[in-house]
């Protein structure tokens, strides 16, 4: 492997905030969804509504994970970066080989998300069909 370089990591920066940026408009959007469940939950204990609530249980759950991940993977960049900067070489390729598999990690659990978003839908358009 050629040497890394400060500029190997901080090309991650704008990957891993964009990322971290959709992760945090979804928890907006599920905090929404959220009270409006309740609202339609007090007013009628569904099976549709319980099985929504449950499924987003598990959306934020999962969101939840894929921040911290995608925070830890943008941690670790800086902290390869601070390590090439004071000259540990070595260490800074294991950190920032740990920083993408964080990230990878991060996008895994994300795919999984999105699946289970799917499904939501799916009750959504079952209860339509009924």
């Amino acid at each position: 492997m050629e040497e890394l370089t400060l500029t190997t990591p901080a090309l991650l920066f704008s990957a891993v905030s964009l990322i971290l940026l959709a992760y945090t408009n979804r928890f907006l959007s599920y905090a929404q969804l959220v009270r409006t469940l309740k609202d339609q939950y007090l007013q009628n204990h569904s099976k549709v509504t319980r099985a929504q609530i449950d499924n987003l249980r598990r959306r934020l759950h999962l969101t939840r994970t894929m921040q911290i991940l995608g925070v830890s993977s943008l941690f670790f960049c800086v902290v390869t970066m601070f390590l090439i900067y004071v000259g540990f070489p070595v260490l800074s390729v294991w950190i920032f080989g740990a920083a993408l598999l964080l990230l990878i990690g991060s996008l895994g659990v994300s795919i999984r998300e999105i699946q289970i978003s799917v499904k939501a839908l799916d009750i959504h358009l079952r209860d339509m069909e009924n």
